[in-house]
């Protein structure tokens, strides 16, 4: 009799120990948890370096059409309307195939698409140096405007891979990337346009795409794309390989995420949880793209024209007998070596509030940070209008750049992070696409409607940021802090 309470004490043990046991096997992680826990490393140093330096490319092939315009307008006797009309085919191409190459992000993955994208871009970028006729040009240009829609898939992977408080910090820097293609692209054309000529400039700007493509292999695909698709070993292969680099450690475990049948669908971003989201997101990105590119654009303009606030071109008027020369679209007028400084140190300025940025970012929030700078965008444009000399001129072209390049910074993380997994390349895919809307006007406005009016083409820029800066402020969403969402 005194051993049954002991046998029975013995069978509640063993059943706790059963139970323990059985909950221990089935403890379960998801890639949110284990990137957390694997926390920052080598990997992700690698890959900022590797996915950042898309932005070295992107800038390049962007920045190009600046530098170029000025000689294609004197080889092949072009018109305002059809220097304008490169950049808007250009990003026509971007426009349309954004959409597409983010849907396709989505369904098959991010990094094929980011290759794809890579090899298209080179391809057609190359063959653009061999244009025999402007129509060549403009139609090549396009091809290469569709490629590069596709490298805003770095960008995605990079944000899917890193910890939460270190998104607000090594994100914005990637600023850097596209600081350093811009700055490249006007150095070599200082160099190889007066010697060797605009060709040969393409030729060389594509050597940094082809270079990238072969270290590609280095970086795997996003471990959140492979667990929404359902190819759950890969996504653990991913992150023991991340965790190893890192000297890390995995969660304890099993990797258990659902899988997502319906990826990439648009009218995911039409839902009532999104839609006021998905609308003012496009408003920005659309404002943000038509300054960022009227900063750029206008510049060129000024200084091709040498309309520095209109008083060296009055100057030149009054001075030379052949003043219908000068009027002519087709003045054959290439950069001197001054236009290349003004250019570089305006482009310097993109860096110039990163610091300021990134502690708006993350201590202010998204939202309030991007309505502050569109607002002093705003602002500056309207400045831009008082200045009266060329120290002037590029001391608001500087600002301009800075504040600029700040919101571009901004807009790209709160976008990555708004929307699910599910659905995130598509809503980059078609923020980016609306972004190029604004990209096709600039040229018009800038190139066209600053010949006749400057003071209304500064003030329609500085409207528009008005408008972005109100649609920044009262955003439903602020992600500062927030985990990546996998489902909607």
């Amino acid at each position: 009799m005194a051993n049954k309470p002991k046998e029975a004490v013995n069978a509640i043990d063993l059943t706790l120990c059963l139970f323990s046991f059985l909950h221990l096997e089935q403890k379960t992680f998801s890639v949110e948890e284990a990137v957390e826990t694997i926390g920052f490393g080598r990997f992700h140093i690698a890959l900022f370096l590797i996915m950042g330096s898309t932005g070295v490319v992107e800038a390049m092939e962007i920045m190009l059409i600046a530098v170029v315009s000025p000689l294609i307008r004197c080889e092949w006797q072009l018109d305002n309307w059809q220097v304008a009309l490169v950049t808007t085919m250009v990003f026509f191409g971007y426009m349309i195939f954004s959409i597409v190459l983010g849907l396709l992000a989505d369904r098959y993955g991010r990094w094929k698409i980011l290759l794809i994208s890579f090899l298209w871009g080179a391809y057609f970028s190359l063959l653009t140096s061999f244009s025999p006729s402007y129509i060549w040009f403009v139609f090549l240009r396009t091809m290469v405007g569709c490629g590069v829609s596709g490298h805003a898939q770095g960008l995605i992977i990079k944000t899917e891979f890193l910890p939460t408080k270190y998104r607000g910090y090594m994100l914005p820097l990637t600023q850097v990337f596209w600081l350093a293609g811009s700055l490249m692209i006007i150095c070599l054309a200082s160099v190889i346009n007066p010697t060797i000529g605009w060709r040969w400039l393409i030729r060389i700007a594509s050597i940094p795409g082809i270079i990238l493509i072969l270290v590609f292999k280095f970086i795997p695909e996003s471990a959140r794309y492979n667990v929404s698709s359902g190819n759950d070993q890969a996504a653990l292969a991913t992150l023991q390989r991340i965790a190893k680099m890192n000297r890390s450690v995995m969660p304890e475990g099993k990797l258990v995420e659902p899988v997502h049948e319906e990826r990439g669908r648009f009218k995911d971003l039409m839902d009532p949880k999104y839609l006021r989201t998905t609308l003012q997101i496009w408003i920005i990105w659309l404002g943000i793209s038509f300054a960022y590119y009227g900063v750029i654009l206008a510049s060129a303009e000024l200084l091709e024209r040498d309309l520095v606030c209109g008083s060296q071109m009055a100057a030149k008027v009054e001075s030379d007998d052949n003043s219908e020369e000068i009027r002519s679209p087709c003045h054959c007028h290439f950069f001197s070596p001054s236009d290349y400084r003004i250019m570089i140190i305006s482009t310097i300025g993109e860096i110039a509030l990163n610091p300021l940025n990134i502690l708006g970012i993350n201590f202010l929030g998204r939202r309030l940070s991007l309505s502050i700078t569109m607002g002093s965008t705003a602002i500056f444009f309207l400045l831009l209008n008082i200045c009266i000399n060329s120290v002037g001129l590029i001391g608001f072209l500087f600002m301009l750049r800075a504040l600029v390049a700040a919101n571009f910074n901004t807009i790209y993380i709160y976008t990555a992070e708004v929307y699910p997994t599910t659905m995130r390349a598509l809503g980059m895919g078609t923020s980016g696409s609306v972004c190029r809307i604004g990209a096709m006007m600039a040229p018009f406005i800038a190139q066209v409607l600053m010949d006749t009016s400057l003071v209304g083409a500064l003030c329609l820029f500085a409207s528009v940021c008005v408008v972005c800066a109100i649609s920044a402020f009262t955003l439903p969403i602020e992600t500062r802090g927030r985990a990546l969402q996998q489902i909607k």
